[in-house]
């Protein structure tokens, strides 16, 4: 029957066969014990498997008890060490006290005494283990106080990774997230990877062959499949990738990786690692929270879509990320033609009425991705993400002609047309500010007003 898991390992060094084989039998019920006959050969069995403690002769063919004390504290630092020694040797003894051994026992050994030594050197052993455990899991709490601050999901999932690696002394993984404003975008974030590695995981794992986030319920030790693949593609060998699994209470789900770089996961690590991704989903369901508050904060009364305060934001967010991904983002700004006489003929019931069927039309014609927003009075903005000048203008014009032959109501059976024009400016084309761009598109929009109305126009068409 094998071992228990977890239990003490002892290694006796002795020449004395009689007294490797009593330290056997007194101890074989406190710990696994391994048994050889000079110090070069210990030293051999440690490095292929590391003890807790040595319990050492002093006098021995070859390496000495204090050699090998000294060999040990060298090359196994965190090893305890026990000497054997004579009556006569109680100098040596001493000496092996200062040189860092743990305790010392005179021969001829008694049971008790061996047995009492090495469960008082094994439980002081576990004492400081677990307070460095308890030192080390505080350090990981205080720093998780970083995450905090964070009320942009893409925030937790950054500094989250950063953490789990610190707290599992790595330095090589990523963090895969999906992006809930973009639903059909995943985000990403790497630690310890080259440009071109970066590049190719981010086209590997987010469009040739996407991940299921959902498929990693919980804590996964993986040793083979498309993450493996892809790390391989480009250029990273890797044995064993850990995956903790990080959610948030409504819609944010995502993944950290971490790579094993040559060296096996061990137990106190996943425990650290557990502790970072239990505060990152915490702050990922503030997050998602303050979201939905400022959601609220940020809808127009009357149209029920997006006001300016949210355009402003968005924008800024949305040219971040275009900059950080070499993408393009285009603005439309729209006006309804001539919409002061609808209120003046109608009034402003009818027309409040109107804007709210103008708002439903407009997030008919753009997609979930894009972001709709009053600006204000009869203005709306959109903006594209991922979108270049061409298909922007494409988008315009379907706007442009629902509106134009759409019946808006007018009251009782009364039905009234309407019309726009249509502005476009282009991220990075046009500008690289939300104030260059809202100024292109505006500029562009009363371009469109004074060739006619009723007309989509760019801001390339600006002398």
């Amino acid at each position: 029957m094998g071992e228990p898991v977890g239990r003490a390992r002892v290694l006796v060094v002795d020449d004395s066969r009689y007294h490797r084989e009593l330290a056997r039998q007194v101890l074989r019920e406190t710990a696994e014990v391994e048994c050889c006959g000079d110090g070069a050969e210990a030293l051999a069995l440690l490095r292929q498997r590391p003890v807790d403690l040595v319990l050492s002769d002093l006098t021995m063919p070859g390496l000495s008890g204090l050699d090998l004390l000294e060999r040990v504290q060298r090359e196994f630092p965190g090893t305890d060490f026990v000497l054997i020694t004579a009556h006569s040797s109680v100098d040596s003894a001493v000496r092996a006290l200062r040189m860092g051994a743990t305790d010392y026992l005179q021969k001829p050994v008694r049971a008790e005494d061996l047995t009492l030594v090495v469960e008082r050197t094994l439980a002081r052993r576990a004492l400081l283990g677990e307070n460095r455990r308890l030192r080390q899991e505080r350090a990981i709490l205080e720093s998780c106080k970083s995450l905090t601050p964070c009320l942009e999901p893409e925030d937790v999932y950054a500094v989250g990774l950063d953490l789990v690696l610190r707290a599992m002394g790595r330095h090589a993984g990523m963090a895969l997230y999906h992006r809930v404003s973009i639903p059909t975008s995943d985000g990403f974030h790497f630690r310890g990877f080259g440009e071109d590695q970066e590049s190719s995981l981010r086209n590997v794992l987010g469009h040739r062959k996407p991940l299921d986030l959902s498929a990693f319920p919980e804590l996964t030790r993986l040793q083979s499949g498309p993450v493996h693949e892809a790390l391989r593609e480009c250029g990273v060998e890797v044995h064993e990738v850990l995956v903790l699994p990080i959610r948030g209470q409504e819609t944010e789900i995502g993944l950290f990786f971490v790579i094993d770089e040559g060296r096996p996961f061990e137990d106190h690590e996943l425990e650290m690692a557990g502790i970072v991704t239990g505060y990152a989903a915490v702050s990922l369901r503030n997050a998602e929270r303050y979201h939905r508050a400022r959601e609220r904060a940020f809808v127009d009364d009357v149209t029920e879509v997006y006001n300016s305060r949210y355009l402003l934001e968005a924008m800024d967010r949305e040219i971040r990320r275009a900059e950080r991904y070499g993408g393009e983002l285009s603005v439309l700004f729209l006006d309804l033609d001539r919409f002061k006489l609808v209120n003046d003929r109608h009034g402003h019931l009818v027309g409040s009425q109107a804007l709210r069927q103008l708002s439903q039309l407009l997030g008919q014609c753009v997609r979930q991705v894009d972001t709709l927003a009053r600006y204000g009075g009869d203005e709306f903005t959109v903006i594209l993400v991922d979108t270049d000048e061409r298909l922007a203008l494409e988008i315009a014009e379907r706007i442009r002609r629902t509106v134009e032959t759409h019946p808006f109501e007018a009251g009782g059976d009364q039905v009234m047309r309407l019309t726009c024009s249509v502005g476009i400016s282009v991220y990075p084309l046009h500008g690289r500010t939300r104030e260059a761009l809202l100024d292109a598109a505006d500029k562009a929009m009363y371009r469109a007003k004074s060739n006619g109305r009723n007309r989509v126009c760019s801001a390339s068409e600006l002398a």
